[in-house]
C-alpha cells in the first residue's frame, strides 16, 4: 500500500504569544494527523515541538509604532526573506499567527506569488478596535480566519469573508497536575505574580516602574514575594533589573511548567495589557493592567482607535471590570494604592471575579480552542 504523501505547513508568527498559540496548535494538530512537515518563523515553543525557525523571531519583534518606523527597512527584508522560504518549501497551508502588521503582508504577498497556497490566519485582526474596512482587503488573500472571540464574527460574516469561532486557547482546560512550588519560591509566602510583557521594549520600560512599586508595597508589606513572569530569552534582563534594586522578596520564572501553577497560587496578579489577562481571569486571579509606550506612540493610538478600554475582558463587557493604569497613571504610587486597596477588600476581589467569570463563559468553545483550531487546519491539507 502506498504511503500518502507528507503535507506541509509554514508557521508564521510575529512575537513571544503568537508563537505560544501556534504551539498549542500544532501540538493538537499533530494528534489529529501526524504526516505533516513543517518550518516556521517561531520561537523557542515551536522548536520544542521540534519545529525550525528560518530565523530568530527577535529579529522581528518591535513595539509601537516609532519603532517600526524605525526599522522598516529590517522589516521588509524580513518580509522577503520569509516569503522566498515559503516559496522554497511549497507548503499545502500558509498557517499566520497574530501580529498582523508581518504575518497578513507576508500572507499577501505568497498568495499574489502563488494562489494554490491556502492561507489560514489565527487571531484575527482588532478590527473591533480601528479600520474596519480591512476585512474587506484580508479577504482577497486569506482563505480562513480562526477567532478567538465569538464578537468578532459580525465584522466577518459582514464582508461574507469565510471564518469560525474556535474560543482562546489560554481558556483550554486547566492543567491539574501537582508541582511543588517550593521548591521554587519560598515556603508558605503569599505570591503576587507579576507579568512585565513579551517584547524587550515593553520590559524595558515596565519593569524599573513595577520595582518602585514593590518598593513601596514592602513598606507595608515585606511577606508578599513577587514573582516576574517572563521567558528565557529575557529572564536575564529582568533579573538585572531586580539585582541593581536590591529587593530580596522578588523571582524571576521562565520554565512555562511551572508559569501557570505559580499563577494558580498567586492572591494578586499585576499584567501588561494583553492576552495573559484572561489566562489570569481563567485562574480566578484578581488583577490590574499596565501599560505604557512613548508620548508620540500614545497620540496616534488616541486618534486612531474607537473603544474606551485596553483590556478584552473590559472591552467585551463594556465597563472597567479590571482597572486599567495606563500611560501617566502607570506609575509606582497608582500601581502600589490600587493593589493596597484590593488587597485590603476581599469583597472587591470576590466581585471582580465573579464578573470576569460571566465575560469569560461567551469566550469558550466546547472543545479545547487549540483542538478546534487544528480540525480547522486539518479540513485544508
Amino acid at each position: 500500500m502506498e504511503t500518502p504523501k507528507m503535507k506541509k505547513v509554514f508557521i508564521v508568527t510575529g512575537e513571544a504569544s503568537g508563537d505560544v498559540l501556534a504551539s498549542k496548535v500544532i501540538t493538537k494538530l499533530n494528534q489529529i494527523n501526524s504526516n505533516i512537515e513543517y518550518l516556521s518563523v517561531g520561537g523557542e515553543n515551536l522548536k520544542k515541538l521540534g519545529i525550525k525557525s528560518i530565523y530568530d523571531l527577535k529579529e522581528i519583534t518591535y513595539l509601537g509604532f516609532t519603532n517600526v518606523i524605525m526599522n522598516i527597512l529590517k522589516i521588509k527584508n524580513k518580509i522577503n526573506e520569509t516569503v522566498k522560504a515559503i516559496e522554497e518549501f511549497q507548503p499545502d497551508i500558509l498557517f499566520t499567527v497574530d501580529s498582523p502588521d508581518f504575518t497578513l503582508r507576508v500572507a499577501e504577498r505568497v498568495k499574489k506569488k502563488n494562489p494554490n497556497i491556502k492561507t489560514i490566519h489565527y487571531v484575527a485582526p482588532q478590527v473591533w478596535v480601528w479600520r474596519e474596512g480591512r476585512v474587506k482587503k484580508i479577504k482577497k488573500f486569506i482563505d480562513h480566519i480562526l477567532l478567538l472571540f465569538n464578537f468578532e464574527k459580525v465584522y466577518f460574516d459582514k464582508e461574507d469573508m469565510s471564518n469560525e469561532f474556535v474560543g482562546h486557547p489560554l481558556l483550554d482546560d486547566i492543567d491539574d497536575k501537582a508541582i511543588d512550588i517550593n521548591q521554587v519560591i519560598g515556603k508558605n509566602k503569599a505570591l503576587i505574580s507579576v507579568f512585565p510583557g513579551s517584547r524587550r521594549s515593553e520590559i524595558k520600560v515596565l519593569t524599573p516602574i513595577l520595582i518602585e512599586s514593590i518598593k513601596l508595597l514592602n513598606e507595608n508589606n515585606k511577606d508578599i514575594t513577587y514573582v516576574f513572569h517572563t521567558t528565557k530569552e529575557y529572564s536575564s534582563l529582568v533579573q538585572t533589573h531586580i539585582t541593581k534594586s536590591e529587593l530580596i522578596n522578588c523571582e524571576v520564572i521562565s520554565d512555562e511548567k511551572i508559569k501557570s501553577h505559580i499563577l494558580r497560587k498567586s492572591i494578586f496578579a499585576i499584567a501588561k495589557s494583553g492576552t495573559v489577562s484572561l489566562e489570569i481571569c481563567n485562574f480566578k486571579i484578581p488583577s490590574i493592567i499596565l501599560y505604557k509606550m512613548n508620548f508620540f506612540n500614545f497620540l496616534i493610538v488616541k486618534m486612531l482607535v474607537k473603544i474606551k478600554f485596553a483590556n478584552i475582558i473590559n472591552i467585551a463587557a463594556k465597563k472597567e471590570i479590571i482597572p486599567e493604569l495606563l500611560q501617566g497613571e502607570c506609575n509606582p504610587k497608582n500601581i502600589s494604592k490600587k493593589i493596597t486597596f484590593f488587597l485590603e477588600n476581599p469583597k472587591k476581589i470576590e466581585e471582580q471575579i465573579n464578573e470576569t467569570q460571566l465575560i469569560l463563559k461567551n469566550f469558550k468553545t466546547t472543545n479545547s480552542s487549540a483542538y478546534q483550531a487544528g480540525l480547522s487546519l486539518n479540513k485544508f491539507l
